[in-house]
């Protein structure tokens, strides 16, 4: 059974949030909070997933990524069937603290995508025809 989160400051004044240094986390309306992933040492980035507050007090607790799956709609640690976590080294939020930005060391050295690339993010899209539309994916 996993605990439930302790609770996160509630939200104060604009001025509170962009400027404090008192974690107030915006949940959307579905109680999620989008997070970017991102290699420690590069800086690539490895993956967008979605934390619930129980995700991110997991993570915040235990160092290792942990997400919300809306297709599967579980809480679910990365790598967890894999075996490719990621072990986040800093953990930081933007300035209204409505996005999370997590830093990590893939353990092991590997995979952050489920597909088997390295990261999610692994094809660049290019216009089809400069004239006249559509999109064609390439690999990065």
């Amino acid at each position: 059974m996993v605990a439930e989160p302790t609770a996160f400051a509630a939200r104060g004044t604009t001025a509170e949030v962009e400027q404090g240094l008192v974690f107030q986390p915006l949940f959307n309306a579905d109680g999620l909070i989008p997070a970017i992933v991102s290699d420690a040492q590069s800086g690539d980035v490895l993956m967008f997933a979605w934390m619930n507050p129980t995700a991110l007090q997991l993570t915040l607790s235990t160092g290792l990524a942990h997400f919300w799956s809306r297709s599967r709609r579980r809480l679910w640690q990365k790598g967890e069937e894999s075996g490719n976590v990621l072990r986040v080294s800093e953990i930081r939020t933007d300035c209204d603290q409505d996005a999370i930005w997590l830093k990590v060391v893939l353990a092991p050295a590997g995979a952050a995508c489920h597909t088997g690339n390295r990261s999610c993010f692994y094809r660049v899209l290019t216009p089809a025809d400069p004239a006249g539309g559509g999109v064609a994916l390439k690999r990065a």
